[in-house]
């Protein structure tokens, strides 16, 4: 299916800024669209199989997977990024793909490429997820990318002030070339989306602008109304929450291109303030006993990260981390508690493992991560911070 204009100039945008090929880039109307097409192309040519992944993650990170027919396979992530743990893969047989997920925006560049390396000498598709960080890929010492697809979101609570959106990357380099021209053709196959589509889309932010200033009373109720009548379009859908996609994949349309490729020009100035959050955070918290990043989020320059990853002792002064800094006027939660977030109502359908004694690394995440926020400046950071140590206890001695 022939492309759009406003297709066409997001994927050069796309290109320009990742030093990329426009004809390598795919728009899609959901980021999660674009992996279930990605991961539904592989079948055809592998069978029936799994993809591995984590539970460290939003449910429609694995949606996908079981949309395309896959088995989700869950492994243990590293204690230094939140995102699956190299050392700990262990691809089973029939693996088809392996999910490189850079949490919170962390792109650790050494983690991603080894873990690159073991998925493709299990002959593993490896399908990168950057919705927390559009337009950033892992990439090896010489500068090229190491995932064989690469997924970008413009949705809901990612970088962007976009709702909807998303595109995909195919790298033409992939060592795994028949495989990655399956996820091109089916990509360049999707249809358009349907015009009631397009107009959820278009209405959403207003719909969400009302709801906000009616009582929680009312508001919670008229959005579950809204939802339920399909008037409007929800960020995690109930079909979603139980382990099925809500439609098809579809391309994006020209309104959701249009925005988001607006929005792609000041996203030289929000990964700057993001910098900047993270460079406070690192000051003011270096000296709280108890205030524990995720160590890439500390390690060489600042990432333009979607969310500071802050490790609390236990869940209860997780929780104090998250009241004290939502009363200081700030917005932060305990992302990833519940697991699979915002919490899946089928875990059979997820097939969530029972046994957790080879998720060490995941099980103390959800306990004790609060997620506070990186779009504040260092003003913000500073008041979070303050706010961390009266939740944790004060400064160490």
């Amino acid at each position: 299916m022939a492309r759009i204009p406003a297709e066409d100039a997001l994927a050069r945008a796309l290109a320009e800024r990742t030093g990329t090929r426009p004809e390598d880039w795919f728009c899609v109307f959901k980021a999660r669209y674009g992996m279930q097409a990605a991961l539904a192309a592989l079948r055809p040519a592998t069978g029936e199989g799994s993809a591995v992944t984590q539970l460290f993650t939003c449910l429609t990170a694995v949606v996908p997977i079981v949309a395309a027919g896959l088995a989700p396979v869950y492994r243990d992530v590293s204690a230094r990024t939140a995102s699956l743990d190299p050392e700990r893969l262990d691809p089973p047989a029939g693996t088809r793909a392996v999910m490189l997920q850079h949490t919170y925006g962390i792109v650790d560049d050494a983690e991603s490429e080894e873990l690159s390396r073991r998925a493709h000498a299990a002959g593993a598709l490896v399908v990168e997820d950057s919705a927390h960080c559009v337009c950033r890929m892992a990439r090896d010492a010489s500068g090229e990318p190491v995932a064989d697809v690469s997924v970008h979101s413009f949705g809901v609570e990612k970088i962007l002030p976009t709702h909807f959106g998303g595109a995909v990357w195919v790298n033409p380099a992939s060592p795994l070339p028949e495989l990655a021209r399956a996820v091109r053709d089916a990509l360049a196959a999707l249809p358009a989306p349907p015009a009631r589509l397009d107009a959820l889309a278009r209405r959403y932010r207003t719909e969400n602008r009302v709801l906000a200033h009616l009582p929680a009373g009312v508001s919670a109720p008229l959005r579950r109304a809204l939802v339920s009548s399909g008037a409007m379009e929800p960020a995690v859908s109930e079909e979603e929450r139980r382990g099925a996609a809500a439609r098809g994949p579809v391309r994006a349309s020209a309104w959701v291109c249009e925005r988001a490729l607006a929005a792609l020009a000041g996203l030289d100035e929000a990964e700057a303030l993001r910098r900047e959050t993270v460079e406070a955070y690192r000051a003011a918290l270096a000296g709280v006993d108890g205030a524990d990043a995720l160590p890439a989020a500390l390690e060489g320059p600042s990432q333009p990260l979607l969310r500071y990853p802050l490790l609390a002792p236990d869940t209860c002064a997780a929780d104090r981390v998250v009241a004290g800094v939502c009363a200081a006027g700030l917005f932060a939660e305990a992302w990833y508690r519940p697991e699979l977030g915002p919490g899946v109502l089928d875990a059979a359908a997820f097939r969530v493992p029972a046994d957790r004694s080879g998720l060490p690394v995941h099980e103390r995440l959800v306990a004790t991560c609060a997620a506070l926020p990186a779009d504040v400046g260092a003003s913000g950071a500073r008041r979070a911070a303050g706010a961390v140590r009266a939740a944790i206890g004060g400064l160490a001695d």
